[in-house]
């Protein structure tokens, strides 16, 4: 060797390292540049669609699904076989003549032997090879999906639910009991039950047959009514039954009595509904596990350290932390819902990614000296620092639960491990794929999973999109952490958009934004959450420290939420099913398209995002000229909340007088937002149904209230409590209404005439016990009959105040329009205009067209909240002159849901 001919070899080598990077400067790292690797991509898909695709196909499509793929296969691997060679050094033997192309060069180094055939390398992902894997990989997943779909059809569970049969049944829980979010049915509200998922192990019929099986269930606990406030408040009162099967954990054994139904045809992984009283404990005959007692042990910790904080970080830690979403209000769930933050509400793959990076540090740079992470700092080597994040990987997914996108996280996170434990490269394409690949092998219900497809998206978004989105962002002189934020919500909000729309027919207009604010409290709210989880079976003093830490980011998310799904143009409607998502995503890619070029005319993109920003605030000045909403002068709104009553009555500049609150506190709370009213004299709940009161903490959230007044009939008892706690909560009083009270405010004037001061005369139910309001307004009388049925409204004609009721100009006609209405009362007052709050398409056929012809009758014009949305009332008294018998004038605006 000359001298110097090893230098040259080594440029040689060197050069053609940094060519093979793709950069014409070469590169620093140049063994992680390169093409994103796809190769596993196409497996991955195949898989996953032919496990969507024979979950529930009949065999014999399953069996010939799976022949077809393996044949295909191996014809496929037998003409790759064919055309493949080998290329060796120069001069040795090829079987073959070359393959056109370039002659190979061989760097110095032992021989290699590149395939010269048609290979597919990361650029190529669908060569024959790729085909070959994904038709194989299809075939497993099918037939894996075939043989769990077999599972709800196998054994004696599916005959006996057809049947609908009464068993005795051994359960083995397969997750955590959930209580059932309370339904608004008109006047009722359904007590909540309790959800468990169980697998059915043995099964005894009526004739005493036992039967060894496994079949899935769904066990569905009937809820009971709860105890009213005075056993409350004597402290007699005793857990409800059904509160015993919250407490029941994975893995723990059961034996009920029940009775079998079909599940639904989506059903899902089920093959039988059990239906159980509430009033019946859980049996159990065997404990749960010691890794579900151990997890068990450390949710309940986390849920006593959150007990004394406030109500919005005392609902969220817990779901946030470690899934638990129990103590989450509906209207928190709502709000979250509409702002597109759901990953937020309950445990999910971001606070495991937030605990490794914790831990070791950004993966990129896990093998470099200048490595982060708690694990360098604390002298802990790199294979230890992997095994020890696979224990947290794993000791996650026990104590948080196997949610979609907790295994997702767990998948991708073990397989960077250990790729970090065996020095091997670290792709983020090829992990996603994989981890993808082998759960959908391992759970083919996964496959179907909503939350699993939204996780699998929102990852990918983030690993293609957002860096070249963040760059772009970079480029035109954004910050780079704020480019990286905007670029990853985006990212993630343009690709789960779609399905979002297929599932619930609307789109987020603040969605964006909302995942922008919170984005810098979930890190500190998931750490030191995990660090009250972890300190409270040691030290509890500590986990209250660290909870009451935590909570100041949870309020900052819970606040975001609650504000970004209030603003009146928070979401838009959108046609459901996939037609709507298809569409959907057609708009996204042309916005995203359009985007582009604008962001080259700084201004016009101004414009754009101020017409944008206007669209979602609707200043009520701007919303008053552009649409007309509130109109000038308005003396009586009747909201459109669906099935229920909320009316709001002008008591002055920025204040409103609130008549019932509605079933959706977002509802309200949008409508009273329109209006600009920011003070509320008295909130008067005309009875205690739950379409009248749920809504009540939309109406006090973030406004002045003077009191809460209500009728004296307590029932139903758990809502009239319910009203109590919200009241106490915001420390507003609570007092009576009764007949013959009056009271003014900022030109409104009100007389209570129903119920009467003593105890209301043997009512039907809390509807007869209505409290009925006669107002006066600018000129205008206005009669709101709550919901009393005919016997009270004969009783009311009864009255002294009778004489009162002669000819008022609007009527809030009682219990939405329905067909109890008294005759003589609606002869009575024959009103000018009649309103009739209800719901769009509700099940109660209100309003009752022999309502709507009687009142036409007596020549009032109807309005209705299900077809003209919120009604505004406007007029004044008279002009002077125009005589004793002038009606006042009178006129009505309305806005279209």
């Amino acid at each position: 060797m000359t001298p110097g001919s090893g230098s040259r070899a080594g440029a040689t080598a060197r050069a053609e390292v940094h060519a093979s990077s793709g950069h014409r400067l070469g590169a620093s790292h140049p063994r992680q540049e390169g093409p994103v690797d796809l190769r596993l991509v196409p497996p991955a898909l195949a898989a996953w669609a032919a496990a969507a695709l024979l979950l529930d196909a009949p065999p014999r499509w399953a069996v010939a699904t799976v022949v077809i793929c393996v044949a295909s296969a191996g014809v496929l691997l037998v003409m790759w076989t064919a055309q493949g060679r080998w290329a060796g050094p120069p001069g040795t033997r090829r079987s073959r003549r070359p393959l056109p192309g370039p002659p190979v060069r061989q760097l110095p180094g032992p021989p290699v032997r590149p395939f010269a055939g048609p290979a597919s390398g990361p650029g190529r992902p669908w060569g024959r090879l790729s085909v070959a894997a994904a038709l194989l990989c299809a075939a497993a997943s099918g037939g894996s999906a075939a043989l769990h779909g077999a599972d709800l059809h196998r054994g004696p569970v599916p005959g006996l639910a057809r049947a609908y049969a009464e068993v005795e049944a051994e359960l083995v829980v397969t997750a955590d009991p959930r209580r059932t979010r309370p339904r608004v049915a008109s006047a009722h509200a359904m007590p909540p039950g309790v959800l468990l998922n169980a697998d059915v192990v043995r099964v005894t019929k009526a004739d005493g047959t036992a039967t060894v099986t496994r079949a899935p269930v769904l066990v569905i606990v009937r809820g009971t009514p709860q105890p009213g406030p005075r056993a409350r408040s004597a402290g007699t009162a005793r857990p409800r039954p059904e509160d015993s099967w919250l407490a029941l954990l994975p893995s723990t054994r059961l034996r009920v009595d029940a009775r079998l139904a079909p599940p639904l045809p989506e059903g899902g992984k089920v093959a039988a509904v059990l239906r159980i009283s509430g009033e019946r404990a859980p049996h159990v005959v065997g404990a749960p596990s010691g890794a579900q007692r151990l997890a068990g042990q450390l949710r309940g910790g986390l849920r006593e350290a959150t007990d004394g904080l406030p109500a919005d970080a005392r609902a969220l830690l817990p779901g946030l932390v470690v899934g638990d979403t129990s103590r989450v209000p509906v209207e928190l769930e709502q709000a979250f819902r509409a702002t597109d933050l759901t990953h937020l509400l309950a445990v999910s793959g971001t606070n495991l990614s937030i605990l490794l990076i914790l831990l070791i540090g950004p993966p990129g740079i896990a093998h470099r000296v200048e490595r982060r992470g708690v694990a360098p700092k604390l002298g802990i080597p790199l294979r230890a620092t992997a095994l020890l994040g696979g224990l947290l990987t794993l000791g996650f997914v026990i104590v948080c639960r196997p949610d979609p996108s907790v295994l997702r996280a767990a998948a991708c996170g073990l397989i960077a491990l250990l790729a970090i434990a065996t020095g091997r490269r670290r792709s983020l394409i090829p992990m996603l794929a994989a981890a993808v690949l082998l759960l959908v092998l391992y759970d083919p219900w996964l496959a179907r999973s909503h939350g699993f497809l939204l996780s699998v998206l929102a990852t990918g978004a983030l690993l293609t999109l957002a860096p070249r989105w963040s760059a772009a962002l970079r480029g035109r002189g954004m910050a780079p952490r704020l480019a990286d934020a905007l670029a990853a919500a985006a990212a993630a909000q343009a690709v789960c958009a779609p399905v979002v729309a297929v599932l619930a027919a609307r789109v987020s207009l603040v969605a964006v934004p909302c995942n922008l604010l919170v984005e810098f409290a979930v890190a500190p709210a998931t750490v030191l959450g995990f660090a009250a989880l972890a300190a409270a079976p040691v030290a509890m003093p500590v986990a209250k420290m660290l909870a009451w830490c935590a909570s100041w980011p949870a309020e900052w998310i819970a606040e975001i939420a609650r504000t970004g799904a209030a603003l009146p143009g928070s979401g838009v409607d959108w046609p459901g099913g996939w037609r709507g998502g298809l569409l959907l995503a057609l708009v996204t890619v042309v916005l995203i398209l359009a985007g582009g070029r604008l962001a080259r005319h700084p201004w016009l993109a101004t414009a754009c995002a101020l017409l944008l920003l206007l669209t979602i605030v609707q200043p009520p000045p701007l919303v008053r000229v552009i649409a007309g909403w509130p109109p000038p002068g308005w003396r009586m709104v009747m909201c459109d909340v669906g099935q229920g009553d909320a009316t709001v009555l002008a008591a002055g500049d920025g204040a409103g007088v609130v008549v019932d609150a509605g079933p959706d506190p977002v509802a309200v709370d949008r409508c009273l937002r329109s209006l600009g009213v920011t003070r509320v004299p008295l909130v008067l709940l005309t009875h205690f149904h739950a379409d009248h009161v749920a809504g009540l903490p939309g109406v006090l959230r973030g406004r002045q209230v003077g009191g809460i007044q209500t009728t004296g009939f307590q029932e139903p008892p758990e809502q009239a409590e319910f009203v109590r706690e919200q009241a106490a909560a915001e420390r507003v009083p609570v007092t009576r209404a009764v007949a013959g009270e009056r009271r003014r405010a900022a030109g409104l004037d009100w007389q209570v005439l129903w119920p009467p001061a003593g105890p209301v005369p043997s009512p039907e139910g809390p509807n007869d016990a209505s409290v009925t309001l006669l107002v006066r307004a600018a000129g205008l009388t206005l009669l709101l009959l709550g919901d009393l049925e005919p016997p009270a409204q004969r009783a009311l004609l009864r009255t002294s105040a009778a004489a009162s009721l002669a000819s008022v100009d609007v009527l809030k006609v009682a219990h939405h329009g329905s067909a109890h209405q008294d005759p003589e009362l609606l002869r009575r007052t024959a009103p000018r205009l009649a309103l009739i709050s209800c719901g769009a398409e509700n099940s109660y056929g209100h309003p009752a067209p022999v309502t709507v012809a009687a009142l036409r009758a007596e020549g009032a014009q109807v309005l209705r909240t299900d077809v003209d949305g919120s009604i505004a009332v406007v007029g004044s008294a008279a002009r002077p002159g125009a005589g004793r018998e002038a009606a006042p004038r009178l006129g009505t605006v309305t806005r279209p849901p």
